[in-house]
């Protein structure tokens, strides 16, 4: 798997949860968030990052699978093309850990988002 492809999912990770949300209600969680994520593990790429939107309880992340949940409480849990991430978002900022693999190797790391 690509890194682009974990940091999409990474970031898709903070916004996604609102999905479950119907199309007229707005989550605390709209907006855009600048996520970005840090591999600990693995070989795959050091560092990314990735702006993402969510309007209404919807993620937008161009070229990438994403599904997943915000819990009431903030609590993220994502997956998008074999990679996992979860955490917590709390106002205008969240993080996580994030596991995913390259070229059939694992990677693992850490995600940090902000509300821009």
């Amino acid at each position: 798997m690509r890194f682009g492809r974990i940091a999409a999912f990474c970031a898709a990770s903070v916004l996604t949860g609102t999905l479950a949300a119907p199309a007229f209600a707005q989550s605390p969680y709209d907006g855009n968030w600048q996520v970005v994520i840090v591999t600990k593990s693995g070989t795959c790429e050091p560092t990314a990052s990735s702006m993402l939107t969510v309007a209404d309880g919807r993620i937008t992340a161009p070229g990438a699978n994403v599904s997943g949940t915000i819990g009431s409480g903030g609590l993220v849990k994502v997956s998008i093309n074999g990679a996992y991430a979860n955490g917590q978002l709390n106002g205008n900022a969240g993080s996580g850990k994030w596991n995913g693999a390259s070229a059939g190797i694992p990677c693992s790391g850490r995600w940090e988002a902000s509300r821009q």
